[in-house]
């Protein structure tokens, strides 16, 4: 019997629109990431405040969903993303990390970095425009979820 340990399931963090994209309008350019996530591939975690700010969303009018939709596409959320509890999603002290200029989009990336994940997919551009300092520091990568990719998964 061999004593290797299988690594890890890398982790990543979706900001709400990707959600979106995912769940709600079933976005083929994100059905790779929907493929990922169902296979075991990497395992997309959320925190409270995440996870409230896609259920308020989910109640803007100028979306396509209504209150006998809603519970679906929630589940569909929850069956797909874990909750972490506070003490693994939360920062002490989040100096290390860049600040967004959008201070709402600052909690994906204290959650990214605080769970350890290895990306943080968002369309954001404040969010998008922080990726070189992230990922020049060894902390995550921040992608638009079309250019990530599984093979990057498979090469680490």
């Amino acid at each position: 019997m061999s004593g290797a340990v299988n690594p890890p399931i890398p982790r990543i963090v979706l900001d709400t629109n990707v959600c979106l994209d995912l769940f709600v309008f079933r976005d083929p350019l994100c059905s790779h990431l929907l493929t990922a996530m169902s296979s075991g591939v990497v395992q997309a975690v959320t925190r409270e405040d995440c996870r409230d700010e896609w259920l308020r969303v989910l109640h803007y009018s100028q979306l396509p969903i209504d209150d006998q939709l809603r519970p679906t596409v929630t589940a569909a959320f929850d069956a797909l993303i874990q909750l972490l509890p506070p003490e693994a999603s939360t920062l002490a002290d989040d100096a290390c990390l860049p600040r967004c200029a959008d201070p709402d989009d600052q909690k994906f990336l204290e959650l990214a970095l605080a769970s350890q994940a290895r990306w943080l997919l968002s369309k954001d551009k404040e969010l998008l425009k922080l990726d070189r300092r992230t990922s020049n520091t060894g902390l995550f990568s921040i992608r638009l979820p079309q250019l990530w990719s599984i093979s990057e998964v498979r090469a680490n």
